[in-house]
């Protein structure tokens, strides 16, 4: 119970930082210049993913394969390395498509962000082997250290000079903590040589199934963060600016009750308990959904102070629509983490559908309501779609390895 309520702790800490860190960037850049950095910080989520699928594969093997820790192990932290550099390279060499699509005034924003995608990629490995272990005092310290530091070093480079990049740069060094302690707390793990037959499949199991984890998250994050990157060219830049300044609402609705997936998600691997986990977790989510709603219309002048004040006044009538799209996002990552707990093969092309419905459906938009509104309808519809599947089918679908480590431990 204790190292249950540290870890919410910590990630309700991680959250209220990196909203922090968008409420004073809004409030110290304007609309035209925030919206190109929520538009970097949304891309900058969709290049994260192969972070959540590495945490999410090396935290559900270490727990259901612990006679193969060792090899798990060794093939979540060298692919972590690996894939960091890799997707780092690729995102800073991709500097000038990235300027391109977000209208940046400079290209240094977007060589920044391709350097973030490093240290962000090798923090979810590290962070995967370390909640495989329930080793939460590391774990809750990689947390805290994503957030605090982000709006800590940000203001200060904020203050500094108030452009996109000062933003980007301070969001660059803070990333670089998680991944300090997180080398420390795994100092003592080694890169090791596969010890016989059964080792070599376990590790390409692994990175199957970090694979296929990575593509389901890499559509969940494209379908909530894409939107800002769409209205970023079919709304001028001060609506963009402000629709970005409703997502900060959407983010923290979404973000706040992340620690329910991590809590819930051993029991939604249980082909037993999973039913019942994911109605706990839609009835927790929907109420907590429903209650910002109520207050994001209610407040809303005390939610535009939170934006960014008086700039933001433009999309004030409106933040219960984003209080809503984000409470559909928290009920959305239920579903596909879901998914990912019985290793579904549907649940990536379901959301995809739906990203591809949102870059097609959203460039038909020409203001702020329409695009809110058509991204909330394509979001209801992936809910549905994801609900049916999970809670109406009697087994659940896997994917089928051509030469298993071992049979399912909780398919």
């Amino acid at each position: 119970m204790h190292s249950t309520a540290g870890i919410a702790i910590a990630m309700a800490v991680m959250n209220v930082g990196t909203y922090a860190f968008q409420m004073v960037s809004a409030r110290m850049l304007g609309p035209s210049q925030y919206g190109a950095v929520a538009g970097l910080m949304a891309v900058l989520m969709v290049l994260s993913v192969v972070q959540l699928g590495l945490q999410a594969t090396a935290a559900r093997r270490i727990v259901a394969d612990p006679e193969d820790v060792g090899a798990i192990e060794e093939s979540i932290l060298t692919a972590t390395w690996r894939a960091s550099w890799i997707l780092g390279a690729a995102a800073v060499l991709a500097f000038p498509l990235v300027t391109w699509a977000l209208h940046l005034a400079s290209p240094v924003s977007a060589i920044l962000l391709g350097l973030c995608v490093v240290p962000t990629t090798v923090m979810g490995g590290q962070a995967g082997v370390l909640q495989g272990e329930r080793r939460w005092l590391p774990l809750s310290l990689m947390y805290v250290s994503v957030g605090v530091p982000r709006v800590v070093l940000g203001t200060a480079f904020l203050l500094v000079r108030q452009t996109e990049a000062s933003a980007m740069l301070g969001v660059l060094v803070a990333s670089c903590l998680p991944i300090v302690i997180g080398s420390l707390a795994l100092r003592e793990r080694r890169s090791v040589p596969p010890e016989n037959a059964h080792d070599v499949v376990v590790r390409r199991d692994v990175r199957r199934e970090a694979w296929g984890s990575s593509l389901a998250l890499l559509a969940f994050t494209a379908l909530s963060n894409l939107d800002v990157v769409v209205a970023r060219n079919v709304l001028g830049h001060h609506d963009a600016g402000l629709y970005a300044g409703g997502l900060i609402v959407t983010k923290a609705v979404l973000f706040l009750p992340q620690f329910a997936v991590v809590i819930l998600f051993p029991s939604m691997s249980d082909e037993d308990q999973s039913k019942k986990a994911i109605v706990r977790g839609l009835a927790f989510l929907g109420v907590l959904g429903a209650c910002s709603v109520v207050a994001a219309y209610l407040l809303r002048d005390v939610a535009e102070v939170f934006i960014g004040g008086a700039n933001y006044e433009g999309v004030t009538d409106r933040l219960w629509l984003f209080a809503a799209l984000g409470a559909l996002l928290s009920i959305l990552q239920l579903l596909v983490y879901g998914g990912l707990a019985r290793r579904g093969v549907l649940t990536k092309y379901i959301v995809a559908v739906g990203v591809l419905a949102l870059v097609g459906l959203g460039a038909l938009t020409d203001s702020l309501t329409a695009l809110a509104v058509t991204v909330l309808t394509i979001d209801v519809t992936v809910v549905g779609v994801l609900l049916a599947l999970l809670l109406l089918r009697r087994s659940p679908v896997v994917e089928h390895d051509p030469e298993p480590a071992q049979p399912p431990a909780a398919a």
